[in-house]
């Protein structure tokens, strides 16, 4: 296994297996956030204090009860282009701001890349585990006992009153980001989507975009997540997400029963007027390639189009993102060449099409 492995498959091994409700969340995440005692946090340490920090965690990541869990690789962020950050970025492997730090940075894979422990982001230590489907609480346990497996090896920074002392204020406590990703086309042609979300918002959930905050909603993709860290517990952080995300779940299998029910013909030409498009468009920017493969995935889960795999659009939804095209077609872009390159991809991959050695067969 190299690092290249990490940047040229578009969909991880951990995407390829199903889920409970994948029809709706296409995957749950468990983010830890954990700092160093006795060591400046990373916005003020030197590139020698960043260079300790990365090889004191690195040293946890090779050895000892880690490779109980499976196996892992070391990936320097210093040893990647500026693409293959990017891809990782895209791949959701890596966050933005890893991506752009220049001391030290450094992130921690395993093979179905379900697990990524980030070094010398904005915390020393941020433990990412993902997976398929609606299984928060099984994200949260193998988060959980990664933590305490570096826990074990490493000193954390921890206040008695405060909990585990973060960068950002917002993760003060227990340091913990859980969050579902959404897939709500439904709730949001019946007009629900708004009075949903407002309802979230109000019992201490964030809604995001694809890639996070600041983030767009693009493809009626939503991100659920829980925004206190502070006066809650890990388990009542995790159920709490758990049990509005499962009513969102209801909501949104009600909405596309709704559909059928009432607006089957209005459905049926939505979701063929949008596979016709990407399957013969010329060109296609990424905004309206979202919302077409988002059409498609309905229409495939709703099965309307049985021909159409839901793992095939997953791996769209990465493949057609700005980095994962140039390095698909190995040549840098402009936007207007991007856009004809996603087109040509989503053509070939609707017809399944493959790339083999550089050429599409």
């Amino acid at each position: 296994m190299t690092k290249h492995r990490f940047t040229q498959e578009a969909l991880s091994d951990w995407m390829k297996s199903g889920g409970p409700d994948t029809e709706v969340v296409i995957s749950s995440r468990v983010r830890i956030a954990r700092n160093l005692r006795h060591h400046p946090f990373p916005m003020l340490a030197t590139n020698q204090q960043s260079k300790e920090v990365m090889e004191q965690l690195t040293k946890v990541g090779k050895a000892g009860r880690l490779s109980e869990i499976g196996q892992f690789e070391t990936v320097l962020l210093s040893e990647l282009s500026e693409l293959d950050k990017r891809v990782l970025v895209e791949k959701h492997l890596i966050s933005p701001n890893l991506a752009n730090e220049s001391r030290g940075g450094a992130v921690i894979l395993n093979h179905d890349e379900s697990v990524s422990i980030m070094i010398n982001e904005e915390d020393h230590l941020r433990i990412q585990c993902l997976y398929p489907g609606f299984q928060i609480q099984e994200a949260w346990t193998l988060a959980s006992g990664i933590d305490d497996i570096f826990e074990a090896e490493a000193d954390y920074a921890f206040d008695e009153k405060r909990g585990y002392l973060t960068s950002c204020p917002t993760n003060v406590g227990t340091g913990i980001r859980a969050s579902v990703m959404m897939h709500l086309p439904a709730l949001v042609l019946t007009q629900q989507i708004n009075r949903i979300l407002s309802a979230v918002t109000q019992v201490g959930l964030a809604v995001r975009g694809l890639y996070g905050e600041g983030s767009e909603a693009l493809g009626n993709l939503f991100q659920i997540s829980n925004q206190i860290t502070l006066g809650q517990s890990e388990n009542e952080i995790i159920d709490n997400l758990h049990g509005v995300a499962k009513q969102i779940i209801e909501h949104e299998k009600a909405a596309r029963r709704r559909l059928l029910e009432e607006s089957r013909l209005r459905i049926e030409d939505r979701v063929s007027r949008s596979y016709g498009i990407l399957s013969h468009a010329a060109i296609m920017d990424s905004k309206e390639a979202a919302q077409r493969l988002s059409d498609v995935r309905l229409g495939a889960d709703l099965g309307l189009l049985p021909n159409v795999a839901p793992q095939v659009l997953n791996e769209l939804l990465v493949m057609t993102q700005p980095g994962f095209l140039q390095q698909t077609f190995n040549e840098k872009m402009s936007p207007e060449q991007r856009d004809y390159r996603r087109a040509e991809l989503i053509r070939k991959q609707l017809r399944g099409e493959t790339e083999h050695g550089g050429a599409w067969i």
